[in-house]
């Protein structure tokens, strides 16, 4: 079965695509689909988590990086922590995915928005093309202020090199 297959899959770029849950079948095509990496912010108690997902995943030779995101309470930690583990394998060929792509949406949206590679605005189409957050507040919340971190940072880091 072909990851594109997966609930609400979307191509990122060619390096990074994004889905909601990916089935049994899904996880055990990877490999030959060239994926090297499988980043799942489902948290394993969700009622759509996978039954031993790491363990397909990895018996595959694919890196398996969980961080897990309640739903109701995303935090800017889950964020920085997603940051890292993706900055972390970004010549990879990588696969996000949660429940319905909800939660991967917003966090590879801000990453590409971090990163400067997307404007919020584009980040924002990306999100609205698969839910509207403002459905759900802590996701509108989490969302702004995990925006207003990345334009902070951007400042100071844009401060220190006029320094130089």
């Amino acid at each position: 079965m072909s990851i594109e297959a997966s609930y609400n899959f979307r191509k990122m770029s060619e390096r990074l695509t994004t889905s909601g849950t990916v089935g049994p079948d899904g996880l055990k095509a990877l490999r030959e689909q060239g994926y090297e990496v499988v980043v799942n912010l489902l948290p394993d108690t969700s009622d759509y988590a996978v039954p031993n997902e790491r363990e397909t995943v990895e018996s595959q030779g694919i890196e398996y990086v969980y961080i897990p995101v309640a739903f109701k309470q995303p935090t800017s930690s889950d964020f920085w922590k997603f940051a890292e583990a993706l900055d972390r394998v970004n010549e990879k060929k990588v696969h996000v995915h949660c429940a319905a792509n909800y939660r991967v949406s917003a966090f590879c949206s801000l990453y590409m928005v971090r990163s400067g590679l997307w404007g919020a605005e584009k980040a924002m189409e990306f999100v609205y093309s698969i839910w509207q957050p403002a459905e759900h507040p802590a996701w509108s919340d989490f969302i702004a202020s995990v925006l207003a971190e990345i334009s902070a940072r951007q400042s100071v880091s844009a401060d220190r090199g006029k320094e130089q």
